[in-house]
């Protein structure tokens, strides 16, 4: 249990919900340091800015009293923190267990999804801090706690079924796509996860009309449904999509709410900002906070984030499952319509490769240029029977790309060049930007 008397320590303090988790409870006056591997990661600079203490991985950190030690879900006993912890029998909790007790303490507002998550859970959380104290977990490294908060507002990842620890107020769930094919055996084990998951929450579950799965599960409390359909229970109507963003009026059951603008692309962020919209008008968040919300959010890290070099603009997206990836790609026609647009694509686990090898290709054949990276091995997975040859020969002019051959991006001129994976894909990206400084 979580005790303002106590030194909070994090064993993998740099993991990107573990970050987020230690700098909301820095910022709710807990006592927080951690350890971690020594290697640099983009994590590490908020931490530092916060003042938590971040040290190597070390059997002295671990002392017989006065912590409460929060484990990373990555770290087994070959870990020397684990290890100093079974020696001395002190007992750890879990990322999510530590979650549910802040959930505990407010309004808990979840979001779920096979993708969308980061992008809603950022954007709700900006549009209800509009309005009232709250407090945010994001999947992207950010986390802020604020004190006497009404809201808070976290990410719910369905891996390994680490959502099921929650019991919030409130969910809303974007999809549900089938993933992690490393530890869900199909599609029924992955929706069972969900339906658990909405048979937890307590007071109402927000999910997207245009998945069949969403509206097909049960629920004890009120279930909304959000989309472009004429039965949906908040409804989007007269969407304008142009370089600038999206502006769209929204209905509950055939009334109007009002009229919102965003300055983000594509039909899947229409949709997060109705889903938005929908839980803050069920907590009677006041109409012009709810538009003034939307109208300033810039985006979460390694969503859609840009930059630009003359001729040539670079997205740089989380993109790595086919929903995604068409989204992503929709965006770049929305906000670039005249120009060439190129893919750099890096393949996450060979599970995942495999099992939608024949939607990356299609997927990619679709666009000017595509470009493939050698398979990122997490650890979950050493290696795998598929290889990013096998997705280049079903891809008409397509390359494989590394380190080695980075500098062939240069021959793309007047272009938009998307780079979309969930491994160590921004270090293509980092070569690429230092030829063109």
């Amino acid at each position: 249990m979580l005790d303002k008397n106590k030194q909070i320590w994090f064993i993998g303090i740099k993991g990107t919900g573990m970050a987020s988790l230690a700098l909301v409870l820095n910022d709710l006056g807990f006592h927080v340091a951690g350890s971690d591997i020594k290697k640099y990661t983009f994590t590490q600079e908020p931490l530092e800015k916060a003042g938590i203490k971040v040290t190597e991985f070390d059997a002295s950190n671990i002392k017989d009293s006065g912590q409460v030690i929060i484990k990373g879900n990555a770290f087994k006993n070959d870990n020397v923190e684990v290890k100093a912890c079974e020696d001395k029998n002190i007992t750890w909790q879990s990322y999510p267990d530590t979650v549910e007790e802040i959930i505990k303490m407010h309004t808990g507002i979840g979001v779920s999804g096979t993708h969308g998550k980061t992008s809603t859970t950022g954007l709700l959380a900006h549009v209800l801090g509009e309005a009232a104290p709250t407090s945010y977990l994001i999947g992207d490294g950010e986390g802020k706690g604020v004190k006497g908060s009404r809201f808070f507002v976290y990410e719910a990842d369905e891996y390994r079924r680490h959502f099921l620890a929650y019991h919030p107020d409130y969910q809303i769930m974007t999809n549900i796509d089938f993933d992690h094919p490393d530890y869900f055996k199909d599609q029924a084990d992955y929706t069972s996860a969900f339906q658990t998951a909405a048979d937890q929450t307590q007071k109402g579950l927000f999910v997207w009309g245009g998945n069949d799965r969403l509206r097909q599960l049960h629920s004890a409390v009120p279930k909304y449904t959000y989309g472009f359909e004429n039965d949906d229970d908040f409804q989007v109507v007269d969407a304008n999509r142009t370089t600038a963003g999206s502006s769209f009026t929204v209905l509950k059951h055939g009334q109007e709410i009002g009229k919102f603008t965003i300055h983000l692309f594509g039909d899947h962020n229409i949709l997060n900002a109705t889903a938005v919209i929908a839980v803050a008008y069920t907590e009677n968040i006041p109409l012009r906070d709810i538009q003034k919300g939307l109208l300033t959010y810039q985006g979460a890290k390694r969503r859609f984030s840009e930059k630009d070099f003359k001729d040539i603009n670079i997205i740089d997206d989380y993109a790595h499952h086919p929903t995604e990836m068409r989204a992503t790609i929709q965006a770049a026609r929305q906000k670039f319509p005249h120009k060439k647009l190129v893919v750099v694509f890096q393949p996450h686990t060979f599970s995942r490769t495999k099992k939608y090898a024949q939607d990356f290709a299609e997927i990619l054949r679709g666009v000017d240029k595509a470009y493939i990276t050698p398979i990122y091995a997490s650890a979950r997975e050493a290696s795998g029977n598929i290889s990013s040859n096998d997705l280049v020969a079903k891809i008409p002019g397509s390359e494989v790309i590394d380190l080695d051959n980075i500098s062939d991006l240069t021959q793309n001129k007047d272009s938009v060049i998307v780079f979309m994976g969930a491994g160590d894909i921004q270090k293509y990206e980092d070569a690429f930007e230092k030829l063109l400084k």
